[in-house]
């Protein structure tokens, strides 16, 4: 078997011991919520209320072979699309632009300092009065949401990019857009994805919540609705679909951007014995130069 191979298999098994500690800890979870829920514990906290994981298991059942769960899912799916992409292009521009320009930050900075600490979900009303749709107001207060993440995220990732960088692009002819495709964005990529990592999720909250006070479809209004109408175990799928709903979509912005930062050195924590031993994958992956008998590379012999 060759050194890759091994070296393969033996990152499977480490993984897949991971995963099975991952699907454990998910069950003993759910064990623990089906004991306290079905023995009616009253223990300062109130379990005696809540719906036993059998009772959401049959309600998300029920849900999943109608037609009105999945018209909820694709109107989430949508609004929260629709506004984190629009928040993902705008807040990454206007990043860069305040980052980069001292009269865009003097004309930007003040207006969006003070917009930015209002809650996304306290312009509500101002979405209800601004656009002529529920719909449109519910876009625009997800967009909301994402936008500063991402546009503070931006904004400090490019200023602490180094300036010898630039100043190799001016020496070999390049202008200002060059150095904005070469040196700017690229060096920017790592905290732009976290900006939009902390964006998605905080877009998911503000969605919900604007469905629950103005929507007339999606998962956030049909969980507001079971619990006007005391059905908890409808509440729980609700919150089990939003919470799956954000998981997958934060996984897929962290996969898309260590796919377009996957040149970037990355370190790895391997256990030796008891100690924690770190490894830097790059440098690993640089295979040693033959050495002679007396450990002096062959490449150094003359």
């Amino acid at each position: 078997m060759s050194g890759k191979a091994r070296a393969s298999r033996g990152r499977g098994v480490p993984r897949l011991g991971r995963y099975a500690l991952r699907a454990a800890s998910l069950a003993v979870a759910l064990g623990v919520w089906q004991l306290l829920t079905s023995l009616d514990i009253d223990l300062w906290l109130r379990f005696s209320q809540f719906p036993t994981v059998a009772d959401v298991a049959r309600t998300f059942a029920d849900r999943l072979s109608g037609p009105d769960y999945w018209t909820d899912l694709t109107d989430s799916l949508t609004r929260i699309l629709t506004g984190f992409l629009l928040a993902a292009v705008l807040g990454v521009a206007a990043g860069v632009l305040v980052a980069r320009s001292r009269l865009a930050e003097d004309l930007l900075g003040p207006i969006l300092e003070v917009v930015r600490p209002i809650p996304a979900i306290a312009l509500v009303p101002v979405a209800i009065l601004l656009f002529p749709s529920n719909e449109q107001g519910i876009v625009f207060i997800t967009f909301t949401a994402a936008f500063f993440p991402v546009l503070v995220s931006t904004r400090h990732a490019v200023r602490a990019l180094t300036p010898g960088w630039e100043e190799a692009v001016l020496t070999m002819g390049g202008g200002r857009w060059r150095i904005l495709a070469s040196v700017v964005l690229p060096g920017a990529l790592p905290g732009i994805f976290g900006g939009l990592s902390v964006g998605i999720g905080v877009s998911w909250i503000c969605v919900i919540s604007a469905e629950m006070i103005s929507g007339q479809y999606g998962v956030g209004y049909r969980t507001w609705q079971d619990y006007t109408v005391v059905n908890y175990a409808g509440v729980f799928v609700g919150m089990v679909t939003i919470g799956v709903l954000g998981w997958l979509t934060s996984t897929a912005v962290e996969l898309l951007g260590r796919r377009l930062t996957r040149w970037l050195p990355r370190t790895s924590y391997v256990a030796v014995g008891r100690a924690p031993r770190r490894v830097n994958r790059a440098a690993a992956a640089v295979p040693a130069s033959p050495t002679t008998q007396e450990g002096v590379p062959h490449d150094q012999l003359v």
